[in-house]
């Protein structure tokens, strides 16, 4: 089965159309700090504008946890679609009720409005899929058609993204439609060498992904927290920097397996260790398996890969044709310790093939760092959602608009 996208619309003009994306967008008091998710998503609404529709554009932001949280109003996001749209986009007080179909019903063709925060409704989320029906239910009496176009939400069960599609016409929109695209070439047909390189705080996160992908990639670059648990897998003392002691054993057997299968684990050479987690914490730079002979000894931690090691990435990544990168290399938001994390997106957009920068902090990294989206193959906007695609899970999102997962070449 093949995901059902925009091409395989009927007549738009004058339906109303509920376009669920993903503008969950970081925010420091009330000011969007990345935009990406707001951009990502204006060509599917620019061309459902154009066809005349009257579009509706749902999202969640942050964590409200089913009741209404001021701070997490979609208010920016709707000014800020605004003025990147060039037209008028009000916001609606609420996500159901009579205020709200009486704004669906004043929209003219090619108008836009923006529903408040999903999440300030708890049949949003709910466990119990009868009442996130029950708000689909009534979404669907309004509306025409559902297009859903944020990626990041795509591997939930939620009332916009899996009720609603069931009971109305639904469809990708583009940026769904890339992601798929993109992620379906790492898993079914990358083109070689295929480097994987991950980072994050937790090895744990990502033990799913790396098991579903030894098979299929050439190298396993590490880095971030969870190299800690990989170098103390190795014996080497970490010192006070992040360590899963639960998952060193789980460590070992991928280590072991990736060794049988022939996949090179690339590991850093070199750490930079701090004596607290600050961004002026004073910090040295110390090889991999003498983590404790700096000055602060077993105290210290790990805030960020070397230049050695920096280096060593750089090198691996820009050889390769086809990278996937999720999760940064140390504390990037502290300028000390960002350089790793900036080594890893240069090389990145060096790459002479597919380069995919994973969503998430990585997303944000890049873009803090001083890159466009531009000098990428792809940024995704579903970090999890990424991961869960490439680990080949259920992602009741994409499934209900046709899609399976491809099958890998044997």
């Amino acid at each position: 089965m093949t995901l059902k996208t925009l091409t395989d619309t009927l007549d738009l003009d004058g339906r109303v159309v509920f376009l669920r994306v993903d503008a969950n967008v970081p925010l420091d008091d009330g000011v969007i700090t990345d935009d990406g998710r707001i951009r990502a998503f204006l060509p599917t609404l620019l061309w459902l504008s154009q066809r005349g529709a009257r579009v509706v554009l749902a999202s969640h932001l942050g964590r409200p946890e089913g009741v209404p949280v001021s701070h997490l109003s979609m208010a920016p996001v709707a000014a800020r679609t605004a003025e990147l749209l060039g037209s008028p986009v009000p916001l609606v007080p609420g996500v159901s009720g009579e205020s709200v179909w009486s704004a669906l019903e004043a929209l003219a063709p090619g108008d836009v409005c923006f529903l408040e925060n999903l999440r300030f409704d708890p049949r949003e989320t709910s466990k119990a899929a009868s009442a996130r029906l029950e708000l689909a239910m009534e979404w669907a009496s309004h509306v025409d058609a559902t297009v859903v176009d944020g990626f990041g939400v795509v591997h939930r069960k939620q009332a916009s993204v899996y009720e609603l599609p069931h009971v109305t016409d639904a469809f990708a929109g583009f940026l769904v439609e890339k992601e798929v695209e993109v992620l379906e070439r790492l898993t079914a047909r990358p083109d070689r060498p295929y480097t994987v390189v991950l980072g994050g705080s937790k090895v744990s996160d990502k033990l799913g992904v790396i098991e579903a992908l030894l098979p299929t990639v050439d190298q396993l670059v590490i880095g971030g927290g969870m190299v800690f648990t990989v170098l103390a897998a190795q014996g080497h003392a970490v010192g006070k920097s992040l360590l899963e002691s639960d998952q060193i054993v789980v460590v070992k057997g991928f280590l072991a397996l990736a060794g049988n299968l022939g996949v090179d684990i690339v590991l850093p050479t070199d750490i930079v260790m701090a004596e607290s987690f600050s961004p002026e914490a004073r910090h040295v730079t110390l090889p991999a398996d003498q983590l404790e002979s700096g000055p602060a000894g077993s105290e210290a931690l790990g805030l960020d890969i070397g230049p050695e090691s920096a280096a060593l990435f750089h090198n691996a990544i820009s050889q390769s044709h086809t990278v996937f990168w999720n999760g940064p290399m140390g504390v990037f938001e502290f300028d000390a310790f960002s350089h790793g994390t900036k080594a890893v997106a240069q090389a990145l957009t060096e790459v002479s093939g597919l380069s995919v920068v994973g969503g998430g902090d990585s997303a944000a990294a890049v873009r803090s760092l001083g890159f466009a989206d531009e000098q990428f193959g792809h940024i995704s906007t579903g970090g999890g959602a990424s991961l869960e695609f490439l680990e080949g899970k259920h992602l009741p999102g994409l499934e209900i608009l046709g899609w399976q997962p491809p099958v890998a070449p044997s």
